[in-house]
């Protein structure tokens, strides 16, 4: 390759040979003058600069990064006083389930009520897929939100569990309150019994449809069964008569009475007293007519009294 270069002065073309290796080595020459010049001259430059900065910025920065370790170490406080808040509550809950767990196994156990149906032994079954190899760890540790939430969820259980156990538990009570059991007197003997008898007044066969409680005058005459007063007062053979019903069907009735102690509409337990024996009405001696009825039907009391 060549290079023409025309002179002014002298009017004429001189030629310049680049593959020459003259030419060659004083273009290379000069082609690594400048580099080093310009090397040299950054070098100057950067060092220079690096200088300036780190006096005037090292301070500064310095107070930077401890307003920051401060300000890191008060974010590690107040997460660690947070962390220690929610673990005292965990505790507290769990501490609470506890206790409804056992006291939910008690009263199921008291009642006699099939574990299967209401078991405070296990915690409810869980259930889940578990992460899959290469997940991100973060994502398999508890969140600790999502605990307080699982275990809020787990004390509305037991208390609902306990809510029906409870339900179950009174209406039980309920029915065997309610239901005729015992005997209407704290003292004496059955001196006459369901079913066909020879009258005691014209000795003809009749039938007795209850039980005769002899005893002593006075005595108390007693309710088998929570209920309400229906009727208090005398009817025709059955003297001074106490009727109590108690619902699901089953009324009581205690005739001959000397003196009834309650009134119509008042509520009754088991076991109050309610009369005072007596002979009254068609009678020969005191007494206290007992009957059971189910359904408006007199039934053995016989069934009743040794429950």
């Amino acid at each position: 390759m060549n290079i023409i270069l025309f002179s002014k002065t002298e009017g004429r073309a001189r030629q310049l040979d680049l593959a020459h290796p003259l030419t060659l080595g004083v273009i290379g020459v000069l082609a690594l003058g400048i580099l080093g010049t310009a090397f040299a001259l950054g070098i100057k430059l950067g060092e220079r600069s690096g200088t300036t900065i780190g006096h005037r910025d090292v301070t500064q920065w310095a107070g930077v990064l401890g307003q920051q370790k401060a300000q890191l170490a008060g974010l590690r406080s107040d997460l660690q006083e947070r962390i220690d808040a929610i673990a005292i509550r965990l505790g507290q809950m769990n501490a609470h389930v506890t206790r409804l767990d056992a006291l939910g196994k008690r009263l199921t156990e008291m009642a006699d009520i099939n574990n299967r149906e209401f078991d405070f032994d296990s915690a409810p079954p869980l259930g889940g897929p578990e992460a899959e190899a290469g997940e991100d760890l973060a994502a398999q540790i508890p969140d600790l939100t999502h605990m307080l939430d699982d275990l809020e969820h787990r004390m509305d259980l037991r208390d609902a569990q306990l809510n029906v156990l409870q339900g179950v538990i009174l209406e039980r009570k309920l029915k065997e309150e309610i239901h005729p059991d015992g005997r209407p007197v704290k003292s004496g003997f059955i001196s006459s019994y369901f079913g066909e008898r020879a009258d005691p007044f014209n000795g003809h066969e009749a039938f007795h449809k209850g039980l005769d409680f002899a005893g002593t005058a006075g005595a108390d005459v007693v309710a088998v069964a929570a209920g309400v007063v229906t009727y208090s007062g005398s009817r025709a053979g059955y003297g001074s008569l106490v009727e109590i019903s108690h619902g699901d069907g089953f009324v009581t009735r205690y005739g001959h009475n000397s003196k009834a102690l309650v009134a119509v509409g008042q509520t009754v337990g088991r076991g109050e007293r309610i009369a005072l024996m007596g002979s009254s009405g068609r009678s020969t001696g005191p007494h206290v007519h007992f009957e059971v009825l189910r359904n408006g039907k007199q039934v053995n009391p016989a069934a009743f009294i040794g429950r």
